[in-house]
């Protein structure tokens, strides 16, 4: 009988048997890599600066103050020769009227790209996070209202809650980080990042547009990034980020430079500091959701599949 024993012997083996239930866990692995919870802190934070900046009389005071910091012109800020304004010049864009075309032209690369890669979740997440950006600032300039708590001159009571200048490369950036490589997607956030530090600073700097609309433009991009990679499915939602490890310092040392110099005016040290500082905050949030987010979870899972 111990011949007949023997051959049952190997299906039994503990390491097989050990092995079996892996599959189903691997779902959940997956979904642990889609937080819910940026996409409540993002918006949570777009409506805190919109109650705190516009709906509070020393913030509305504290923003107003900036406009009377330096002689008021447009002409003092370093980079209005690049911003379109200047006669004969041509726009950085999206500044100016090169706001539209960036945004078609952005459109049409984000379909491409879907259809070349054939990722249509990740190309239809990405179109909705653009659309919703972009579109849902416009509803929001109409819709959330500024009171005049302060008693302010009627120049400063024009409603720009949250920026479309900056509302546009944000949105571009992290649709673009959906549809295109995980290989390139850091080189490609870095690029995206260095755009909207320059367009952010000096949207900020130059009369246009307050901090808060700067920043809230950006928190509007990073929640509807953050609803849209929650809500793809488990098998089309980005992975982890692999990076070079000095890419971050790099990216947010040339981000922060990059906004000192969009920022910068003539006539006023401190308009310049505190449209570098927003437009650098800006940078890191777009940094963050687009691909520091997904490296850190994945090092909270790595143990798990060994």
């Amino acid at each position: 009988m111990t011949q007949h024993d023997s051959p049952t012997l190997p299906a039994h083996r503990p390491g097989a048997s050990r092995q079996a239930p892996a599959a189903p866990d691997a779902p959940s692995l997956s979904r642990t890599t889609r937080p819910w919870m940026p996409a409540l802190l993002y918006t949570l934070g777009f409506l805190t600066v919109y109650l705190l900046a516009i709906c509070t009389p020393w913030g509305q005071r504290a923003e107003n103050a900036l406009f009377g910091l330096g002689k008021g012109n447009p002409e003092a800020a370093w980079f209005y020769p690049l911003s379109g304004a200047a006669y004969g010049s041509t726009p950085l864009p999206p500044l100016e009227l090169s706001a539209k075309p960036t945004l078609m032209v952005g459109l049409a690369v984000i379909v491409v790209l879907t259809l070349v890669r054939r990722c249509w979740w990740q190309g239809c997440a990405a179109l909705g996070v653009l659309i919703l950006t972009t579109g849902g600032k416009e509803v929001l300039k109409s819709s959330l209202p500024r009171p005049d708590l302060v008693g302010a001159p009627e120049n400063l009571l024009d409603q720009g809650f949250p920026s479309g200048h900056t509302a546009i490369p944000a949105a571009l950036t992290l649709a673009a980080v959906l549809v295109v490589s995980p290989r390139i997607r850091p080189y490609v956030a870095t690029a995206g990042v260095l755009w909207l530090a320059c367009i952010a600073a000096y949207s900020a700097t130059n009369g246009g547009h307050r901090p808060s609309e700067v920043l809230g433009a950006t928190l509007l991009a990073c929640a509807w990034y953050g609803l849209a990679t929650w809500l793809l499915p488990s098998a089309a939602a980005p992975g982890a980020t692999r990076s070079p490890r000095a890419l971050p310092v790099i990216t947010l040392t040339l981000a922060l430079a990059v906004a000192l110099v969009s920022g910068a005016r003539n006539d006023t040290l401190t308009r310049s500091l505190v449209s570098a500082a927003t437009a650098f905050i800006c940078a890191a949030l777009v940094w963050y959701a687009a691909v520091g987010r997904p490296a850190h979870t994945a090092r909270r899972t790595r143990p798990a599949r060994g």
